[in-house]
C-alpha cells in the first residue's frame, strides 16, 4: 500500500483527495490535515507521499517542505498549487519538492500521479511544466550553468528526457531495456553531473539546455 498524507488548509480540498485515493486500488490516505499538523502527523503515520498545498495561511508550505525533508525517513512530497506564486516555485524546487500538482487535476489522473511519486518519479501535472521552469528561472533559482549537459553520455540524455516525462526508475528501465540498478545509477550521475539534487531541478535544466524541446507535458508514470 501507498501510505499518503494531504495537507491543506481547505477542507474540502482535504475532503475530496482523501475520497479520490482511498477509492484507489493500493493506496490509503493515512492523514487529511491543516498545514499546523503535518509534521506531527507525519511522524506519526510515516506516508511514503505527501501532497503539500504550497500556500496555507497558519504555517507555510514551504517551511512544512523543509521540516518534512530533515525526518529520519522524510517522504516524496508534491506541493498542491494554483501557480500564481511563482517565487513559491522556485523555493520549492530548493527545498527538494519531487512535483507539482494543480488543485484541479482530473480526479482519474490523480492516483497514477500518486503511484508515480512514489515509484519516484517525477510529477508535472500536464500544462504546468513551463509555468515551473519559467517560475524558477524568473525568480532568481540557482540552476547550474547549461555546459553540465555536455558532460552526460547519449545514455544519460536519453534518462533525462524521460525523466522529464515523469517517468519513475522502473518505466525508465522498461523503456530503455536496462535493469533498475542500472537506472539508478544513470540518475544518481545525472543528478551529480548537473550539480541538483532532485529530478525537477534535472528537468529544469534540461529545459533550459534545449534538451526538451518542444516542451512536453509529462505523463503519469
Amino acid at each position: 500500500m501507498i501510505r499518503v498524507l494531504v495537507v491543506d488548509d481547505e477542507a474540502l480540498i482535504r475532503t475530496g483527495f482523501r475520497c479520490i485515493l482511498d477509492a484507489a486500488d493500493e493506496i490509503e490516505v493515512v492523514g487529511a490535515v491543516p498545514g499546523g499538523e503535518a509534521v506531527q502527523v507525519a511522524q506519526e503515520t510515516h506516508p511514503d507521499v505527501v501532497l503539500l498545498d504550497i500556500r496555507m495561511p497558519d504555517v507555510d508550505g514551504l517551511t512544512v517542505l523543509a521540516d518534512l525533508s530533515r525526518l529520519r525517513q522524510p517522504p516524496v512530497v508534491a506541493m498542491l498549487t494554483t501557480f500564481d506564486m511563482d517565487e513559491y516555485v522556485a523555493t520549492a524546487l530548493r527545498c527538494g519538492a519531487a512535483g507539482f500538482l494543480l488543485k484541479d487535476t482530473d480526479p482519474e489522473e490523480l492516483p497514477f500521479l500518486v503511484r508515480a511519486l512514489a515509484d519516484g518519479g517525477t510529477v508535472l501535472a500536464p500544462k504546468v511544466t513551463r509555468t515551473v521552469v519559467d517560475g524558477y528561472l524568473e525568480a532568481g533559482g540557482q540552476t547550474p550553468a547549461t555546459h553540465g549537459v555536455d558532460r552526460l553520455t547519449d545514455r544519460e540524455r536519453a534518462v533525462l528526457v524521460l525523466i522529464a516525462q515523469g517517468l519513475s526508475n522502473a518505466h525508465i528501465a522498461a523503456r530503455m531495456h536496462l535493469s533498475t540498478g542500472t537506472v539508478k545509477d544513470h540518475v544518481s550521475a545525472i543528478l551529480t553531473k548537473l550539480e541538483v539534487s532532485s529530478r525537477v531541478q534535472a528537468v529544469v535544466v534540461a529545459e533550459r539546455a534545449g534538451l526538451l524541446k518542444p516542451c512536453s507535458d509529462p505523463e503519469p508514470g
